[in-house]
């Protein structure tokens, strides 16, 4: 009996681990777009400086933060670990390239599906069976999201609409394929992403043409908050499931336009603070009761 109890408390306090480790997270990665405004340099020279710096701070923490050092973590890690950048790369990639041929509405709303196609795949490679509350919680975020979008939502472009859709596909197969490859290092998967965005977006990016500020907010941004960000979302699949991640992840779109308003005085139309409204109040219930179980 004891030991019953002290398993249902152990099992309590790591899901409340994961809720607030995907919270900051979702802080962190919400702060991406601040710096890209800051940056004044297209979408595929941000791709390009996110994963360069990215290269670059994972290997050192990994040396710095891991006590088995970078080849071993990376060694230990496998094949998973290069499975899991090139995911990233995917999502990263489809993201840029869906905003240059659609809208920014369209690329968001495919976006929010997210969560869904997570609970789809833990169950189909992982036998997880996700929770009545979660997908009601899902369904709840789709629609605030639709309505965060609907005065710019347009019938889009199939081949920008199409890339999204492959975008959100690589992030919730990386987010369950992670939740199963417990063993891999988060930071080395976020290196390696960063490694495989940095080359992509070489081709189409010009370095030469930056300017000394551009370098030194992407760095801030590309050594710090974004990598950053990612990890900790990653390391949340450790204590929850892939579609409880994805899910609280959302709070991102609440997020960012807080920030445009804090830093660029942008007052977000009154859609936005609608749909936000219920995107806010849905995961933040959702969380409280997940603290609960």
């Amino acid at each position: 009996m004891t030991t019953t109890i002290m398993n249902v408390m152990s099992q309590k306090s790591a899901r409340t681990t994961g809720v607030f480790i995907t919270l900051l997270g979702a802080l962190l990665m919400s702060l991406d777009p601040i710096f890209i405004r800051f940056s004044g340099v297209s979408g595929f020279d941000t791709a390009f400086l996110f994963g360069l710096f990215t290269a670059i701070s994972m290997p050192m923490c990994i040396q710095l933060l891991d006590k088995r050092g970078l080849v071993t973590a990376v060694r230990e890690s496998g094949w998973q670990v290069l499975l899991s950048g090139l995911l990233m790369l995917g999502s990263a990639a489809g993201l840029v390239l869906s905003i240059t041929y659609t809208s920014i509405a369209n690329t968001f709303v495919i976006l929010s599906a997210a969560p869904a196609l997570a609970a789809v795949f833990s169950r189909i490679f992982l036998g997880e069976v996700t929770k009545r509350s979660t997908w009601i919680a899902i369904a709840s975020v789709m629609v605030g999201i639709a309505i965060v979008v609907s005065g710019s939502f347009k019938s889009g472009n199939l081949l920008g609409d199409g890339l999204a859709l492959f975008a959100v596909v690589c992030l919730a197969l990386n987010q369950t394929q992670l939740r199963k490859y417990q063993h891999v290092s988060r930071m080395a998967s976020v290196g390696f992403g960063g490694l495989f965005l940095a080359l992509a977006m070489l081709f189409v990016a010009s370095p030469s043409e930056y300017s000394v500020s551009t370098w030194l907010v992407m760095g801030v941004m590309g050594l710090f908050t974004a990598p950053f960000g990612r990890v900790l979302s990653q390391v949340a699949t450790r204590y929850i499931t892939a579609p409880e991640v994805g899910m609280i992840l959302m709070i991102e779109t609440v997020l960012a336009p807080v920030w445009a308003y804090a830093f660029f005085d942008e007052v977000p139309p009154v859609a936005s603070m609608i749909g936000g409204s219920i995107i806010l109040v849905t995961i933040f219930i959702y969380a409280f009761s997940m603290t609960k179980e």
